[in-house]
């Protein structure tokens, strides 16, 4: 066994391999399936479309729906942080995507996804004016909002902070008071409920102090009715009973306040209030 060994081992020679040689090695035939040129995949784009417009393949359509569909889930992207799903914004656009393919006219020589993009984004921007904004907001604010909100970016890497509102309506071409109601349009996405109790320990909102279940409407009511009486009082009936009955004002101090005797300022707030209760009965 040693001597075997010792045998192999005087005639075996050791292969020491040198630096691989760049390129392909000689004699090895390297195969890469080329990638399809543009002209080919719109080729085949149209080959599709002509399949199903014409001989009514609906194979060839659902390959075309399957081959547009990283189209739709881009331009679901773009408007993924209006409040919405991706996947719910995914299948609005598929839908606009159909609705393209469907149509298409194949004679026209138009590319189908230059066709298809306004489609797509409309049938997501529907859906979002309809569906996410909780309060109606007209549709001039929306692409103004939509426009601001690419200024802003913009201007935020031109600036190296936030834009104001100043800066961003003169990017924009608007006024200053259309871009701030523009912007205020987008808070309608998450609109702040009056129910809802305070977050965190702190106070409740402004308007949910102001305005109770109970008695807010009430009060609402009340004061609209008296907004309708105070029409027939003149200016100086309006001033007495602001001063009295809202200031709380003695009839020693209006008087002081208006210039006239309290005897005067007592029979004027009477005729005031009679007027007022009638106005008020007849309506």
């Amino acid at each position: 066994m040693a001597a075997e060994a010792a045998r192999l081992g005087e005639t075996r020679t050791t292969r020491v391999r040198g630096p691989r040689p760049f390129g392909p090695r000689p004699g090895v035939v390297h195969r890469h399936k080329p990638r399809p040129s543009r002209a080919s995949s719109r080729q085949a784009t149209r080959a599709l479309l002509r399949d199903y417009h014409v001989r009514g393949d609906l194979a060839a359509r659902d390959r075309l729906i399957q081959q547009y569909l990283p189209l739709v889930r881009k331009l679901a992207r773009s408007y993924s942080d209006r409040g919405e799903q991706f996947d719910d914004l995914v299948q609005v656009g598929s839908i606009g995507l159909i609705n393209a393919i469907d149509r298409f006219e194949v004679d026209r020589g138009v590319d189908l996804a230059a066709y298809a993009i306004p489609s797509i984004a409309g049938e997501i921007k529907r859906h979002l004016r309809d569906r996410v904004f909780a309060i109606r907001v007209p549709r001039r604010l929306q692409a103004l909002n939509s426009t601001l909100r690419a200024s802003a970016a913009e201007l935020a890497v031109d600036l190296a902070r936030q834009a104001t509102v100043a800066e961003l309506a003169s990017r924009a071409g608007v006024r200053k008071d259309e871009a701030a109601e523009a912007l205020a349009a987008e808070k309608s996405h998450h609109p702040l409920s009056l129910s809802a109790p305070p977050e965190n320990g702190h106070e409740a909102s402004g308007i949910a102090r102001k305005v109770s279940v109970e008695g807010g409407f009430e009060e609402g009511e009340d004061r609209a009715l008296l907004a309708r009486g105070f029409r027939v009082l003149d200016a100086r009936e309006r001033r007495l009973l602001h001063l009295g009955y809202f200031q709380g004002l003695s009839q020693a101090q209006i008087a002081r306040e208006v210039g006239i005797s309290q005897i005067h300022v007592s029979r004027l707030t009477r005729r005031a209030l009679e007027k007022l209760r009638a106005e008020i009965g007849r309506q």
